[in-house]
Order: C-alpha cells, then sequence, then structure tokens
C-alpha cells in the first residue's frame, strides 16, 4: 500500500530499496552530516549489503541531490540546499525524520503562491467531472464531525482535487510535494483549539462554491483565507 499523499516508491522494493531507505535515513538524521565523506567499505558494513547494491542506492541519492563524490572526497553528502525536496522520496524521507515548524512555514509560502492561482485557474477552466470530485472531498469533511484522522484525509482529498481542478499540468503535480506535508502537518500539529475549532467545510465549501459559479476572483481570495485560517488553527 502506497504511503497517504505519496505514490508508491520509483525505487520498487527488495535489498536495493531497503538500502536506499536506510542510507537516506541516515543522511537526513544527521548520521552523516552535511560534507561528510563515506567510509565504502563501513557503510556496506552497517548496511549488510554488497557492494553492487550500495553502488546503486548511492546513484539513486545523488539523483536526488543527497550525495555526490569527486576523486579528492570520494561519496560525500552534499549540503541540505542540494536537497531535492520537490522529489516525493526526499520529502518522505525527511518528514520521517522529523521537521520543525519553520519547515512547515516555508510551505505554507509555497502553497499561498501556488494554490489560490490554482483555485482561480480551476474556476475558469474546471470540468464537470472536477466539481464532482471536489464535492466529494467536501462531503467526507461534513462527515468528519472533528475527527482529527478523516479531516486530515478529506482536506487532503480536497487540495489535491483543487490543484487537478486547475487543469495545469505543473499546479497538478504540485500534490506531491503539498498534500504529504499538510498530511504530516495535521498529525503533528494539533489544531490550536483542539476540537472545539471552527470545522473547515465552510472555509473549503466558499471555495468550491466560487469555482462552481466561475468566479475567478472570489476563487483566489476564498482559497487564500482558507490557508490562512489553516495557519491559524494550526500555528
Amino acid at each position: 500500500m502506497s504511503r497517504p499523499g505519496h505514490d508508491s516508491s520509483p525505487t520498487g522494493h527488495g535489498p536495493h530499496h531497503a538500502a536506499v531507505e536506510a542510507l537516506a535515513e541516515r543522511i537526513l538524521k544527521g548520521t552523516y552530516g552535511e560534507g561528510d565523506s563515506l567510509v565504502l567499505p563501513e557503510v556496506r558494513a552497517e548496511l549488510d549489503v554488497s557492494q553492487t547494491v550500495l553502488r546503486e542506492a548511492i546513484k539513486v541519492l545523488t539523483t536526488k541531490g543527497l550525495l555526490d563524490s569527486d576523486e579528492r572526497r570520494g561519496t560525500f553528502v552534499c549540503p541540505r540546499e542540494d536537497w531535492n525536496l520537490l522529489d516525493p522520496d526526499v520529502l518522505h524521507w525527511k518528514l520521517a525524520a522529523g521537521v520543525s515548524s519553520d519547515f512547515f512555514a516555508d510551505v505554507l509560502e509555497l502553497r499561498r503562491s501556488i494554490e489560490p492561482a490554482a483555485a482561480a485557474l480551476a474556476a475558469e477552466r474546471r470540468t464537470d467531472e472536477d466539481l464532482a470530485v471536489l464535492d466529494d472531498a467536501l462531503r467526507s469533511m461534513a462527515a468528519t464531525d472533528h475527527n482529527p484522522e478523516l479531516l486530515v484525509r478529506a482536506d487532503a482529498s480536497f487540495h489535491r482535487a483543487m490543484l487537478v481542478a486547475s487543469n495545469n499540468r505543473f499546479y497538478a503535480q504540485m500534490h506531491r510535494v503539498i498534500v504529504p506535508v499538510l498530511v504530516q502537518r495535521g498529525r503533528d500539529v494539533p489544531a490550536a483549539d483542539g476540537t472545539a475549532g471552527q470545522h473547515p467545510h465552510a472555509a473549503h465549501a466558499a471555495v468550491v462554491e466560487a469555482v462552481r459559479n466561475r468566479d475567478v476572483d472570489g476563487a483566489y481570495v476564498a482559497m487564500l483565507e482558507l490557508l490562512d485560517l489553516s495557519a491559524r488553527e494550526h500555528p
């Protein structure tokens, strides 16, 4: 089964997949720090893998910006700014390793630059099928009765559907970044006032209504207000 909000890993299964995951975990948790050169025989022994499996794992993590190599330093851990957080696997590993409040703040800034524009495009371009998916997400949200786990699922479905409804292929792909972080944030950061807070259905429904009415400006503003509400509920 794939992780919520995350497609099945391209690294597959078996020893190769396990080596990639284990090596990535050591990097993301700081066991191997930025700039550290890997002593490959020691890493191979730690992971209990063959030289071929380790070599292939290093290749995968090199393409994702976590590792690099040169003649002087051998294989080394790249600076954090080189890590490709837009890669679904790197993002998953980062979230699993633990993130700080400023990480969520950075993602909220990203969302504020993308999701209102996506909602505006959805108001202009949405299809009946797009509306049906959004309405399904709203119905699921209305039925949650403040159940945190169900709210997170419904919220993830809504935001993915809205990005897809933009009918912009690049905005649609941003669910790979936004949804996993949204899910993790919902699990890690409880609402400021617990179950007594404002149920999010009304704010989400306002965005859908603007999209339904092809109100481009209204959809933009409603999504921005929704994100601001989320920021207040999960400071």
